[in-house]
């Protein structure tokens, strides 16, 4: 009867044992990796993991990977980089969109996936740090439960802890120029952070940030407007008919959304178009329609009424796994990366925090609480900040059209109008810029144009689009 007493208490001792030691983890570590599990030797670039806390107590602990600018890290500009969700870990923006490493694209064998070179990545510029937040995104974690609680506004103020205390404890990076950036639903809270380290450099607070501006892509600004242009845009790109467009033109006065339940034709012209776009891939409408790897996100914002799919529903597996050849099947070999131990031992994962990795984590306890970031846009034209927004022109979950909209809407001179821009002498895309430091770009390039998010169809264009706007050069 001892015995069996002991071995019921080995578990509870050990689980004791171990929140004890979370909760004794330090408020910031960090450590560098020369190595990591899938490519050959060395990396050729400096890779640094580690946690930050933030919130009341360092409760909440913010994992993060930095990598330095592989040409002059010392002056190159810093970019804090939030993947979009709200959920999706920041290894989809490493090894998905603008890291120097990506995965191999090879049907899967049982063996760990590799990983090669990204000759694109935006650390050929600029030093990038990816952070998993909000909190209970990728590998970062609360001590408490309460600490999981969150939402639009405190995951905007834990950015700010975050990127302050860590620029505490690296200070040869004091001096260096700051924009903060992200694409898809960062779109929301970006403007936010950038407003809240404005107002703490303008009051003086200690270690002023050297902020630059901000960078978006396919960024979701205002949902109500945004899936307003999805009929539009459908129109435009001939996936419904002249016929279908005007009449859902005349029944829904342009709100395709928040629709009168007795306007009985506009409810039949939505659901017309649906239909049509049914076997459409949002994320980018040229490419296949396949099954995505991610667990299914609940509802965005409120209970809109959905044209078509949800703005996230790219998220959402079905109950079959991506085939090979299909671009979600990419996804896949992260899980099957990140879950070998000898990966997350070369990261430096603490043991005991996240035992299931996702992608994208749709269990999150958050709120919406932003339902339009236009004023913050506004707010921080005012104060002369610089900011790139650029969108992939094959995107239906965030129309070019929507954003085109908002940034006509801020009421800026044109300084320099609509034109092509090149790469390879070849159109890249579309460019126009503003007299409140804002260059609006869209990513067309050869082949498929630009999707949901642009870097991750169009590298290279969107390198060279990076690139030049960050040497402060025309497009």
């Amino acid at each position: 009867m001892g015995g069996a007493h002991q071995q019921q208490a080995g578990p509870l001792v050990r689980s004791l044992c171990l929140h004890l030691c979370l909760l004794l983890q330090p408020a910031l570590s960090y450590s560098t990796v020369r190595f990591l599990p899938g490519y050959a030797g060395p990396l050729p670039f400096e890779l640094e993991t580690g946690y930050v806390g933030v919130d009341e107590s360092d409760d909440v602990q913010l994992f993060y990977y930095f990598v330095k600018s592989e040409m002059n890290p010392q002056e190159d500009p810093i970019l804090l980089w939030l993947t979009g969700g709200p959920g999706c870990s920041a290894l989809s923006g490493l090894a998905y969109e603008i890291g120097p490493i990506n995965f191999k694209i090879v049907e899967y064998d049982g063996s760990l996936p590799s990983l090669v070179l990204n000759p694109n990545s935006w650390t050929k510029v600029s030093s990038i740090i990816f952070v998993d937040l909000p909190v209970g995104t990728g590998f970062s974690y609360a001590r408490s439960w309460r600490g999981y609680e969150t939402g639009d506004i405190k995951s905007s103020q834990h950015a700010y802890q975050f990127l302050r205390k860590w620029l505490l404890n690296h200070l040869e990076f004091i001096s260096n120029p700051v924009y903060i950036a992200g694409d898809s639903y960062s779109g929301m809270t970006i403007p936010v952070i950038v407003q809240h380290i404005a107002n703490a450099n303008e009051a003086g607070i200690k270690p002023l940030i050297n902020l630059e501006g901000y960078i978006l892509g396919n960024p979701l600004t205002d949902p109500r407007a945004e899936d307003n242009t999805k009929i539009p845009y459908a129109h435009g790109m001939a996936l419904i008919s002249d016929e279908l467009y005007e009449s859902a033109k005349r029944s829904c006065g342009g709100e395709y959304v928040n629709i009168d339940p007795k306007n009985a034709v506009c409810l039949e012209d939505v659901q017309v178009f649906d239909e049509c776009i049914s076997r459409i891939n949002t994320a980018h409408i040229l490419e296949p329609y396949c099954n995505f790897v991610s667990p299914k996100p609940k509802e965005m914002v409120g209970n809109r009424r959905s044209l078509g799919r949800n703005f996230r529903e790219f998220l959402d597996p079905q109950p079959l796994l991506p085939a090979f050849g299909c671009r979600a099947y990419a996804y896949l070999l992260s899980y099957y990366w990140v879950r070998d131990e000898s990966v997350r031992k070369a990261l430096n994962i603490r043991k005991g925090t996240v035992d299931d990795w996702q992608r994208c984590n749709n269990g999150l306890s958050y709120r919406y609480e932003i339902h339009s970031s236009f004023a913050y846009h506004v707010n921080l034209s005012t104060r002369g900040y610089r900011s790139l927004i650029y969108s992939g022109d094959h995107d239906m979950m965030v129309p070019f059209l929507a954003t085109q909209a908002w940034i006509r809407s801020l009421n800026y001179s044109i300084v320099d109008d609509w034109r092509p821009w090149l790469v390879n002498v070849q159109i890249a895309g579309y460019t126009r810029s503003y007299s409140n430091h804002m260059t609006f770009a869209t990513i067309k390039a050869r082949e498929f144009g630009g999707g949901h998010t642009a870097p991750e169809y169009k590298p290279k264009e969107c390198f060279a689009m990076l690139k030049r706007w960050i040497s402060q050069e025309p497009l």
